[in-house]
């Protein structure tokens, strides 16, 4: 382990955060709300969006989930939102784990930032968002699981084109904003505001003009898909049904299918009432003229306890 978090460090970050909760959150929201209207059109969508791993096939998984529902144990998903542009295979320019606990009600969320210096699997100490690029979601998942010493459960993948049109398809965010600024031609005062889906991608956009520079547009990540979850968890346009599971297929990639979805809408949803975000701390340090956020070995002890903590209270 220690080898793992022998130097961890942080990069710049892309310009394109996305809507990774909202959709997640969606989700459950669908197949446990408008069960008999939808399920025709949301079982197609999920099929679209069922996109598993090479585990998913190992018979140990499937009895190692069946326990955990049965056990009604924390589960957590990796949300990746993913820039890919034509002739490239894209990085993960956002990361957040999400873990749910059942029994307490509670959800931690920690935003990885992308240029976390980590050992990736098979390529070495790098950036953390680069091992979407060497080996997609399978090697993203075994990244994040060696670098914090935590089980990924599940993913969900969004690609950028998917964070403007969820917002707007949520009829728009709730946030309160710490510091005024201007970004993208728009102007964001400070206080509680209401975001539209453009107005959502400038705000979590924004890093030059703050004091804590990526840390703080990961914070601002972490306000806009807390809002989306809450948004979504009180949705109840069925005249947007149609616009929201058109929007999840065309966006989102899951090794969660139908039955696990329903699981965790059932026995899990509570935990969106309760959520508290999580952030890690590091030095930014340039090496062989590449920036990277190196994170000491204490921290990532701290961040792995606190959610293994969480993921074990009863």
């Amino acid at each position: 382990m220690n080898s793992r978090k022998e130097t961890r460090r942080h990069k710049k970050r892309r310009k394109w955060p996305f809507w990774l909760g909202g959709i997640l959150l969606a989700l459950f929201l669908l197949v446990g709300g408008y069960a008999f209207y939808l399920y025709n059109q949301l079982g197609s969508t999920v099929a679209s969006m069922h996109t598993p791993l090479e585990r998913d096939s190992d018979p140990e998984r499937q009895e190692e989930l069946k326990r955990l529902f049965n056990d009604k144990d924390a589960v957590n998903v990796l949300l990746l939102g993913v820039d890919e542009r034509v002739g490239d295979s894209g990085r993960s320019d956002t990361m957040i784990l999400v873990s749910a606990n059942p029994n307490t009600d509670s959800m931690k969320m920690l935003s990885i930032p992308r240029d976390t210096y980590v050992d990736i699997p098979g390529y070495g100490m790098d950036k953390i968002n680069h091992a979407y690029a060497y080996g997609g979601v399978e090697l993203s998942v075994e990244t994040v699981q060696e670098a914090f010493d935590l089980p990924v459960h599940f993913y969900a993948r969004v690609n950028m084109e998917g964070f403007q049109q969820g917002i707007d398809a949520l009829d728009g965010v709730t946030v309160q904003n710490a510091q005024s600024f201007s970004q993208g031609g728009k102007n964001f005062p400070q206080g509680e505001i209401h975001l539209n889906g453009e107005e959502a991608l400038e705000y979590i956009r924004m890093r030059k003009n703050d004091p804590r520079g990526d840390l703080g547009r990961n914070e601002r990540q972490r306000q806009v898909v807390t809002a989306a979850l809450q948004q979504a968890a009180s949705f109840s346009s069925i005249g947007k049904v149609d616009d929201i599971l058109n929007i999840l297929g065309s966006n989102v990639q899951t090794d969660m299918d139908m039955d696990i979805l329903q699981t965790l809408f059932t026995g899990y949803r509570g935990a969106l009432t309760n959520i508290e975000t999580l952030e890690i701390n590091g030095e930014g340090r340039t090496i062989n003229g590449v920036w990277y956020l190196v994170v000491p070995d204490s921290e990532f002890t701290r961040i792995s306890a606190e959610i293994q903590g969480h993921m074990d209270a009863k």
